[in-house]
């Protein structure tokens, strides 16, 4: 025997034995390891590795794994180190066929696949599987069309939290039925969240394992979960689901939400508190750093023990160690995530004097497109801010920029120039730029500036009048203990005897108990609460102060002010960060004085304020190169900074090794700014892909220069809203644009192709219409009368449907097109306008 076969033959039986397969009975546990059927080996040969141990006629020899019944289960096909696995596949296949096996195991010793022959391909992995897991896993007969097949209705979930509500008086009252599911807690699938799990039943049934759901912050990506986990577990397409998050908080938050979504059916834990009996539970929720630690994932797990692998906040679960663990299991995988990362935007890799290809694998890796199947670079589904603003689940913030002369300075080109005697006691001068503020650049008088424009102008809470619940994040754990002690110093001035240092906390890792800390917020008793109003249940402690321990994942939707005390420099960190406050929510919920509540005017949040102190709304909209190649992560010490070529902590610093201004500052400029309807740059950029990927079809594009618009519409209608690798529709490229109406594919074409240099807005459009109404018509009376009546008709339904059944006072009650409207209009008009419009108008533009 070689010594590549001898060596990869050790390396597959230690391999063997350490995942609990046995050559030799150990007590009353028989052996469930044979050469091939009937082959007898002794612990002499097995040590040995003699000459006629490995060969057989036909060369390198399968192993046979036996179940506990003794019957054959795996067909192990070993390899010689120098070979791949994979030309043993169908020898492996034939093999275990005639073995009537379900699983092949293909490995040379160093790679090594699992293999179901009943789904899919061999996957890669780390480990041989346990008996014990693969004895589950068999227990799975998997139906992937049952997965597809499943209706998923809007109570998919109430029906697991609870089976007969609609049998229940509080259901079945319309009075009561709102304060009965506010009661029990129903959560019921919203439209979009159906349709993110029709897009992943869509994925199934083209044969897809792996999804990626891009979902803005406070759009129920829990939710969207929980139904997911039933419906895999349900149709017996899994029998236990890995629920990955990358912070300790947010393994009990996600435990609490499966509990109420799910527990009636099926039992949710956390690893790390039931590490003995974690099997028993069909969902695990863990973070990714405790399957780390001490490589926990390959020492107490088997590459089967899950179905359904599940990764909150996508993004962060493929680099570094942390994609070991979400690759180790075998099963399906779904990635959740608000900000997906593209590492392969615009790189070149055709370009070899440019380019290592080493450098392509690695963004490969990074990829979060291409890691949950999206090679297209379109995730399985996605619903955005501006999509949940739009359908009236989320709210856009309002935004305070706020800059003092200090600020003004560190942002501008030049910086804050320091003027000092050096060493050889010349005169010379240093800049610093925003990136150094309370890192080498340090002013007490800008963070009181800070803190006393935050509680002048910040939202206060609707019920009981004291700032509302805020959270400010700072640029390093010191900082948030400085801003923590001002706010707290002025808030006794402001509020006297109200707080006992307890208006502003900080939530750092410095901190003991800060996770618990972000738990009792959301839950209104951080340090008390009720510290206006007995009977108002909302947190003593009004501003958590913190760096980065609130920034994904957190859900507190009574939150009213965020806080932007330091420079940021990630699309991706921005866009989190901003999403803790767009939740809606209804005050009322946490009063409990039936009286008082019919006085509260506004209970319900309707926007929240972001205050940005160093222009990051700015930057954002107006500087940030989004077409630049994004960058890979960097190794600590080196910067990450896009604004600016100044100094970094990691490099040597030259001059002043720290400025700390001891001179007055006070604020230069202020301005409030209510984000609209279109949302932020930020928001609506991640979506341009599909004009990136129409605009270099060359067919379409011969289509649309030559004016041949029936083909070029049934063109992408066929090639791309046909095609399920594509994952494109009308409705995504609609959305897209952020107008505030609808836009028919030819216009949509004719923005991409530069035919139209943008998209026209619902007025200007019917502005067009209307002037092509009067330039065919001439009216030469009551004009306004008439421009009102023709706008009402072509963009209201309800005005629409009165008119055309001639129900004319039902006009009387209707708001948006009254009787005395109508009557303001010449008769002559009356019939022309709808007339007109039916002929010559297309209403598909104007609707919604």
């Amino acid at each position: 025997m070689g010594n590549n076969e001898a060596t990869a033959r050790i390396k597959i039986n230690r391999l063997l034995e350490s995942a609990g397969w046995r050559f030799f009975a150990e007590g009353e546990q028989p052996a469930n390891i044979c050469l091939e059927s009937g082959v007898q080996i002794t612990s002499l040969e097995l040590d040995e590795f003699g000459e006629d141990f490995e060969k057989t006629r036909k060369g390198f020899v399968d192993f046979l794994l036996l179940n506990e019944r003794g019957f054959p289960f795996i067909v192990l096909e070993a390899k010689a180190r120098n070979l791949d696995p994979l030309v043993g596949k169908e020898q492996a296949r034939d093999y275990a066929n005639s073995q009537k096996c379900r699983f092949v195991i293909l490995s040379n010793g160093n790679l090594h696949y699992f293999w179901d022959l009943e789904q899919g391909n061999p996957y890669e992995i780390v480990n041989f599987p346990t008996p014990q897991s693969v004895m589950s896993y068999q227990k799975v007969i998997a139906e992937p069309q049952q997965l597809v097949d499943e209706v998923i209705d809007d109570n998919y979930v109430v029906l697991t939290q609870y089976p007969n509500y609609e049998n229940d008086a509080g259901w079945k009252n319309e009075l009561e039925r709102a304060s009965f599911i506010e009661k029990n807690k129903l959560r019921f699938l919203r439209g979009y969240q159906k349709q993110a799990i029709a897009a992943l039943q869509d994925a199934v049934q083209a044969g897809k394992e792996r999804f990626l759901f891009q979902m803005a912050t406070g759009t129920g990506k829990t939710l969207t979960s929980a139904a997911v986990i039933k419906l895999f577990l349900r149709t017996g397409n899994a029998r236990r689901v890995l629920f990955l998050v990358d912070r300790i908080e947010l393994e009990e938050q996600a435990k609490k939400a499966f509990d109420l979504l799910l527990k009636n059916d099926f039992k949710a834990v956390i690893y790390k508190e039931n590490r003995d009996d974690w099997r028993r539970a069909p969902i695990v929720v863990t973070t990714v750093q405790s399957l780390l630690t001490g490589n926990k994932y390959r020492d107490r797990f088997s590459p089967t023990d899950f179905d359904l692998v599940i990764s909150d906040e996508a993004h962060r679960s493929i680099g570094g160690h942390s994609r070991a663990v979400f690759e180790y299991f075998i099963g399906y995988k779904l990635g959740l995530t608000a900000t997906p990362k593209d590492y392969l935007k615009q790189f070149d890799k055709a370009n070899p004097t440019t380019t290592d290809p080493r450098e392509y694998e690695r963004r490969m890796m990074l990829d979060t497109y291409r890691t949950f199947g999206c090679e297209d670079g379109i995730p399985t589904f996605a619903y955005g801010l501006n999509d949940g603003v739009r359908d009236g689940f989320l709210i856009q913030p309002t935004v305070v920029d706020a800059r003092s002369e200090v600020t003004t300075e560190l942002l501008s080109k030049d910086g804050f120039v320091v003027q000092f005697t050096d060493e050889e006691g010349e005169n010379t001068e240093e800049s610093f730029k925003i990136r150094q503020f309370e890192k080498r650049f340090f002013s007490t008088a800008t963070n009181q500036v800070f803190c006393k424009t935050f509680l002048e102008k910040a939202l206060r809470d609707p019920i009981s009048g004291e700032i509302g619940k805020s959270i400010i994040f700072a640029v390093s754990q010191p900082h948030a203990t400085k801003l923590t002690q001002i706010l707290n110093e002025m808030a006794d001035r402001i509020f006297p005897n109200k707080y006992q240092s307890d208006f502003a906390v900080q939530v750092t890792s410095q901190i003991k108990d800060a996770q618990q800390f972000t738990s009792n917020f959301t839950n209104n008793n951080l340090r008390g609460s009720a510290n206006f109003l007995e009977t108002y249940r909302t947190s003593k402690v009004r501003v958590c102060v913190t760096v980065g321990m609130m920034t994904t994942g957190y859900d507190c939707p009574d939150l009213l002010n965020l806080g932007l005390f330091r420079p940021i420099f990630s699309p991706t960190d921005f866009i989190q960060i901003k999403g803790r406050g767009t939740r809606k929510h209804n005050f009322l919920n946490d009063l409990h004085d039936e009286d008082l509540k019919g006085s509260i005017r506004e209970p319900e949040k309707t926007c929240y304020k972001l205050f940005d102190f160093f222009a990051n709304c700015e930057y954002f909209e107006k500087d940030f190169k989004y077409d630049e190649v994004l960058a890979l992560p960097k190794p600590k010490g080196e910067t990450t900074d896009d604004r600016d070529d100044g100094d970094d902590d990691g490099e040597t610093v030259k001059g002043i090794a720290s400025y700390e201004h001891l001179g007055s500052d006070i604020l230069l400029s202020l301005k409030e700014e209510a984000i609209g309807y279109g949302g932020m740059k930020i928001d609506r950029l991640y979506y341009e892909r599909f004009e990136e990927v129409i605009r270099s079809d060359r067919e379409l594009a011969a289509a649309v220069e030559m004016g041949y618009w029936e083909r070029a519409i049934a063109y992408v209608n066929q090639k791309f809203f046909n095609d399920p690798e594509q994952f494109y529709t009308l409705e995504k490229l609609r959305k897209a644009a952020a107008v505030d109406r609808r836009l028919e594919l030819r216009e949509i074409l004719e923005k991409i192709f530069g035919l139209i240099p943008r998209f026209k807005s619902k007025d200007e459009l019917l502005e067009e219409e209307f002037n092509k109404f009067v330039a065919d018509n001439q009216p030469e009376e009551a004009i306004p009368a008439i421009k009102n009546y023709f706008k009402a008709y072509v963009t209201n339904d309800q005005t629409r449907k009165i008119i055309e059944a001639k129900n004319y006072i039902e006009l009387a009650t209707n708001a948006f097109f009254s009787l005395d409207d109508f009557k303001a209009v010449p008769k002559s008009y009356r019939d022309l306008i709808p007339q007109y419009v039916r002929e010559f108008v297309s209403l598909e533009r104007f609707a919604g």
